[in-house]
């Protein structure tokens, strides 16, 4: 419930969300990636501008974007001089113009954001064991469906498209580390290096079996990068010291081995680690073994930060459940990056505006909370503030509570 009534302000929201993207940041790389040139009519900013409120007001055609900014157009002029495109004019801005500039136009204003709370920005995962004060990154990726009749460059299967998103996550932010968009063809062991190319001597890579390769995890070993994965079925491998004698609690080995297979340890020629122990899965205890380089962490850690990374999944499951990367507003492949970049822009406008505001309640609340006043001309923050922070966030609860007579209680 709202504690009392937010201030007047004579900006629109979404002009107050999108002024929080530097102001000389768009027309810079528009210049660096050539869309300067073809923007004569309509500017690289109001095509960013478009897109995100295509995101934010889960609009799932051109006709829904291009109709509500050209009945909003007055307010568009707040909006550092943005324009309501035509709806054949952002069509052919998604297909031509290079996706690359929304790209970089998210890191820099993420690196921007990044040192403009006095706090720091990003908030710790909270299945990260506290007792790990490097730096912990989850790895995967999230498959996006597309329509294969459509588009054939991101042919995935016989009958399906689909792109894929390579993610590298900072748990102690919740925030994107690296980021690849590409169609879903290609392996996610081929994307390793790079999701991992500047992770630092000390740091921690959580990542799924997908991901494994022999040779990347003895070059991020030989960096000093500490890591853990599943171990694959069928890894052969010969056991050359045991360092659990006999089986403790949920430990069931701690073993340190040595890979078999001629190929696989000309990629990997030293020793790792290998735990195997019961871990509880919805409620059922399953075996589970795990792989990792460290030597000096209890077992039971190895299990907690592998559990850990499924802060991922959180991160996936945010991103798909609240912001449009389903419905595409184009069927070519930049079309599609420009879409998906601007899902993450906005994605982390609203945690950067959350956190300032102190939101304690749900990211897909906090959407839906804006999105329902995108056009009044309220304070953002102190909408978001009204909201009130005691508490924590709203719980589900699976029967009303009451007051029950002795011996009826439920």
């Amino acid at each position: 419930m709202i504690n009392h009534k937010p201030a007047k302000t004579n900006l629109p929201v979404l002009t107050q969300l999108c002024k929080l993207i530097p102001s000389h940041l768009t027309a810079s790389l528009a210049k660096k990636h050539g869309i300067d040139k073809q923007a004569r009519t309509f500017s690289a900013w109001s095509h960013v501008v478009s897109l995100l409120f295509a995101q934010l007001t889960h609009a799932t055609g051109l006709n829904d974007v291009c109709d509500a900014l050209r009945n909003h157009s007055r307010w568009l002029g707040s909006l550092r001089g943005a324009t309501a495109p035509p709806r054949n004019t952002l069509s052919h801005a998604n297909k031509t113009r290079d996706s690359s500039m929304m790209e970089e136009l998210f890191w820099k204003t993420l690196h921007h954001l990044e040192n403009s709370l006095p706090g720091g920005f990003g908030l710790r995962y909270k299945g990260v064991p506290r007792r790990f004060k490097a730096t912990v990154s989850a790895i995967d990726s999230s498959t996006i469906a597309l329509l294969a009749n459509c588009m054939s460059w991101a042919k995935h299967r016989r009958r399906k498209a689909a792109a894929k998103l390579h993610l590298r996550l900072n748990l102690q932010t919740f925030l994107p580390s690296c980021a690849i968009i590409e169609e879903a063809s290609h392996h996610d062991d081929t994307r390793a290096p790079a999701l991992c190319a500047h992770l630092r001597d000390g740091e921690i890579a959580l990542f799924d079996k997908a991901y494994i390769h022999f040779q990347h995890l003895f070059a991020l070993h030989r960096r000093g990068v500490q890591w853990v994965t599943r171990a694959k079925d069928n890894m052969a491998y010969t056991v050359r010291k045991k360092l659990l004698p006999k089986p403790t609690g949920k430990i069931l080995r701690d073993d340190l081995i040595l890979l078999k297979g001629e190929k696989s340890r000309s990629q990997y020629p030293e020793t790792f680690r290998r735990v195997e122990m019961l871990v509880e899965v919805d409620g059922k205890e399953v075996v589970m073994v795990f792989i990792t380089n460290n030597t000096q962490w209890a077992a039971s850690s190895v299990g907690a930060l592998y559990q850990a990374r499924w802060g991922i999944e959180v991160f996936f499951k945010q991103l798909k459940q609240t912001l449009q990367v389903c419905d595409f507003l184009g069927h070519s492949k930049e079309a599609i990056r420009w879409q998906l970049w601007a899902a993450l822009l906005l994605y982390v406008l609203m945690r950067w505006q959350g956190q300032a505001a102190g939101w304690a309640h749900s990211f897909s609340r906090l959407l839906a909370v804006v999105r329902g006043v995108v056009w009044d001309r309220i304070d953002l923050a102190a909408l978001l503030r009204s909201y009130g922070t005691a508490g924590g966030g709203w719980r589900m609860r699976s029967c009303c509570e009451g007051t029950y007579l002795p011996g009826f209680s439920p």
